[in-house]
């Protein structure tokens, strides 16, 4: 009750909200005809006292599907349809405040029960052993995994799940049911999260993992964000047009659907197909189910020779054309045997192994499960250890990937009057980091010192790739050197990079930093040695005292 006591204010809040809205259009919808305002009130007089909530023969569900996920839909939506049923489900009622009403709610309290009755969880028999979970944790176990579903939902929490309290809770419309087979698209979310910032509603607040979410898609539909805005306009103007109670309850269950398939930040997401799966799928190629009416075609990718027979029609020439094109790309791969792949494989895990720390003890404690980051301080050092020399042999990502060893190859390039070459592709990775107002400037720098006519630092870059940047420098962005940087990296790892190992710059601090640790050790023993001597002759001139004495 005191959850429900809390929810009634909010209530109170939206009730004077659409009041407000409701004057502002009924002054704005004046001129309307006397004819659509008797049909509006004719609708809202023969709504039923169970707004939208019907059986499960509303929902588009294909009989002959056998599928698992089907035939745990049909299950569960056969225990949702008895418990709305008017006689012997859960009663379903309109909870009234001092200003306000909500409309359609059970109690998470009602759901339990119901539960525990009618799907015969009942308390064990004393002949028998106990069960694993009390009665009530039972029921509210199967209540939660049917919720998870979003079949119910509270109306004051995105997280589903049930609770054996006065929570309230509604029922979701069957349009909206998981055995619908929806596939809502990124553009779907889109549209529904902008108009629900288009509705000064309490209720209708976006969350903060909401807010994050439409920023982040409203930067990758920047170029069709006009779309969208205008596809949610037109929903909203539609939605107030409608009864003022109707609309509260789609809203939830609008929003009650979302928490299904784009859940919050922590929870499970239960529409997500296994990958085994997907792939025993009757119809990959089935058109997608937009829910706002906005179907997209699969996107799916097949080659031309493993196409299902029942979708392939009469070849034309541009059909063959392709599948000969696709098979000469397939006796062009690289195969190699499983063997050579696992030897590899076993040979990379086993090159890096004495690096990390989970599996080989270091002489420092390890910063992951201690508050002591020597290790790290150590690594970031500018004075590498032999270790980190060494890595600097596994590849030249290891080698430029630390700031030593980047700087010493640097120097190694140097001394060959190539040096542009690495500090081209270094150019590139700070233009890659910087803030978008600068891009712009340091993308035509980096072509004025490296690639324009007559540039102080020129690389060599071929062909292909200087047409490709030169065409990506009219809307400059942080990847428009992408080939160029590429082509640098595989000339610098095919030829300098190998010559760098073999060079004396890179034997000779391998040599340094082997030769330090020998000469400590045999300092060490010889240390060692000389006091076991000094304490030897200690003992017999202290016995030969005694003795005398």
């Amino acid at each position: 009750m005191a959850e429900a006591q809390q929810q009634q204010p909010e209530e109170e809040e939206e009730e004077e909200e659409e009041e407000e809205e409701e004057q502002q259009q009924s002054s704005a919808e004046v001129t309307e005809t006397d004819e659509g305002s008797e049909e509006l009130k004719e609708s809202v007089h023969t709504a039923t006292t169970r707004p939208l909530l019907s059986t499960r023969s509303m929902s588009i569900v294909d009989p002959d599907d056998d599928s698992p996920n089907m035939i745990v839909y049909r299950k569960i939506e056969d225990v949702v349809t008895l418990i709305q049923d008017e006689t012997e489900g859960v009663p379903i009622r309109t909870v009234k405040s001092f200003m306000s009403k909500i409309p359609s709610v059970v109690t998470g309290t009602d759901i339990v029960q119901w539960l525990m009755k009618n799907l015969s969880i009942e308390d064990p028999d004393p002949q028998f052993p106990p069960r694993s979970l009390p009665v009530t944790a039972e029921a509210m176990h199967v209540g939660s995994l049917i919720a998870a579903q979003g079949y119910f939902f509270p109306i004051s929490d995105h997280v589903l799940s049930l609770k054996d309290d006065g929570t309230f809770y509604r029922f979701q419309a069957p349009y909206f049911w998981p055995s619908n087979r929806w596939e809502p698209e990124n553009t779907d979310y889109a549209i529904y999260l902008c108009k629900r910032t288009m509705q000064n509603k309490t209720r209708l607040e976006l969350a903060d993992y909401e807010a994050e979410n439409l920023a982040r898609l409203q930067r990758a539909f920047a170029r069709k964000w006009e779309f969208i805005y205008m596809q949610a306009e037109a929903q909203v103007k539609i939605d107030r047009k409608k009864d003022k109670t109707e609309r509260k309850i789609l809203d939830s269950q609008e929003r009650a659907f979302w928490d299904v398939h784009r859940p919050v930040p922590g929870c499970v997401n239960t529409t997500e197909m296994d990958i085994r799966k997907c792939r025993r799928m009757k119809n990959p190629h089935r058109v997608k189910k937009s829910v706002y009416g906005l179907a997209e075609e699969s996107t799916q990718s097949q080659s031309p020779v493993h196409t299902p027979l029942q979708l392939c029609r009469k070849g034309t020439k541009e059909d063959v054309k392709k599948e000969i094109l696709f098979l000469n790309t397939q006796l062009d791969r690289h195969c190699m045997k499983m063997s050579k792949v696992s030897e590899s494989l076993i040979s990379y895990t086993e090159q890096y192994m004495d690096y990390d720390p989970f599996v080989t003890g270091q002489e420092l404690p390890n910063p992951w499960t201690s508050d002591d980051p020597s290790f790290w301080d150590l690594e970031a050092s500018k004075d590498p250890s032999l270790q980190r020399v060494k890595k600097w042999g596994f590849s030249l990502e290891e080698a430029l990937k630390d700031s030593a060893g980047q700087e010493l190859f640097l120097k190694f390039l140097e001394s060959e009057f190539s040096s542009e070459n690495l500090r081209f592709w270094l150019a590139v990775q700070g233009l890659k980091r910087m803030p978008q107002q600068e891009v712009a400037q340091r993308a035509q720098d980096i072509w004025a010192e490296f690639l324009a006519e007559g540039a102080p630092s020129s690389i060599n870059l071929d062909s292909h790739s200087y047409e490709r940047t030169n065409q990506n420098l009219k809307d400059p962005g942080r990847y428009s050197y992408e080939d160029a940087q590429d082509h640098i990296y595989k000339l610098m790892k095919s030829d300098s990079y190998a010559r760098f190992l073999r060079s004396n710059v890179y034997q000779d601090l391998l040599k340094k930093k082997v030769n330090p640790d020998t000469e400590q050790g045999r300092r060490t023993s010889l240390e060692k040695f000389t006091r076991s001597v000094g304490k030897s002759l200690a003992s017999k001139r202290l016995t030969g005292l005694m003795q005398s004495s």
